[in-house]
Formats: structure tokens, sequence, C-alpha cells
């Protein structure tokens, strides 16, 4: 098998050398490009990520894996928890990619640092750089239990269906877990 370009005086053609003859090598191109478009179209129209059991983790690194989820064009279904670093998701992705199930429970607290003696320390910048990415109505909702605080509250049920679509697992998903739990 060779592959051949030949040149005419007014088109530039790409000709598989398979020897079966012109209407057999382009119904056989025709059929690959076909299919090359059929999956690729699936793969993206369908894709999905599934969130469960997050726990979060250091801020950059999620920022950094929902910003390339955000260019993705992938849905994001929240199905179990997401705490902490992972709820950057809300203001990572577009409002309308993102569904929960009746199962989704959002956990969110002050950012905080080790101190020098070991202990958790809040980090007042890193908590607000946090507070400011997410959604005007997560926003209001934080605000009304306190704010971002070293004590963990959860957004779930019916408060937090009526923020974000509903969504059902009849579709495949991969699970999105942290790379690192520490924060």
């Amino acid at each position: 098998m060779r592959n051949t370009l030949s040149t005419s005086a007014s088109l530039k053609t790409f000709r598989f050398g398979f020897g079966w003859g012109w209407g057999l090598d382009m119904k056989l191109l025709t059929g690959l490009l076909a299919a090359v478009l059929l999956l690729a179209g699936v793969g993206t129209s369908h894709a999905v990520v599934r969130i469960a059991d997050d726990r979060g983790g250091r801020i950059g690194t999620y920022v950094d894996k929902y910003q390339g989820l955000r260019t993705s064009g992938e849905t994001v279904i929240i199905d179990g928890l997401c705490a902490s670093a992972c709820t950057i998701v809300l203001g990572a992705v577009p409002h309308d990619r993102i569904c929960v199930t009746s199962a989704a429970n959002l956990g969110f607290h002050a950012a905080w640092d080790f101190g020098t003696n070991g202990r958790a320390v809040t980090n007042s910048e890193a908590t607000q750089m946090l507070y400011s990415m997410y959604p005007a109505v997560v926003k209001r909702w934080i605000a009304s239990r306190g704010g971002l605080t070293p004590k963990m509250i959860f957004l779930r049920g019916k408060a937090l269906q009526a923020m974000y679509k509903p969504c059902y697992l009849d579709a495949q998903a991969s699970t999105n877990k942290p790379t690192a739990h520490s924060r």
C-alpha cells in the first residue's frame, strides 16, 4: 500500500493507492470520514463529568481543573458531596451546563492555611477570592447563613434544586475525583 499525490491542472487530490480503483477508494475514504465525524459528534454531545464524594483540596488545583472543564463543553452532574474547593465548579462552568441530583450536597467554608504552629488559620484573601467566584444566587445563600467561616455549611435538597436544574443519571458519566486531598 502506498499513498500517491496526483496533481491535475485545476485541482489537487490525495489518492490512496490500494489498487482497487478510484470508486472504491473514494467510498472507503468517504466512509472513514463519516465514521470519524459521527464518533466525534457523539463524543462531544453526550460528554458528562460526574462529581461525587469530592472533599476539595487546593484552590489553584480546582481552578485549573475547572477551567479545562469550562472549555471542554462537558456537562457537570453533581451527584453527591462537592465540598470546599470543589464548589469552584459553580463559578467556573456555565450555569446551564451544571445539573444536580437529589443526592447533591455542596459544602462551603472559609479558605485556610496551616499556621506556624501547624493549626488551621483562616486565609481572608483566599476566602474573598473563593467567594467572588460563586454565582450571585449562591453568594446570597452563603451570606444569609453568615458568610464563609471555618464552620462548613451545606447547600442541598430543595434549596439547591431551586438554583440548578435537575439531572438524571441515564447518561454515562465519569467520576471527577480530586487529585490532592491536602488543603
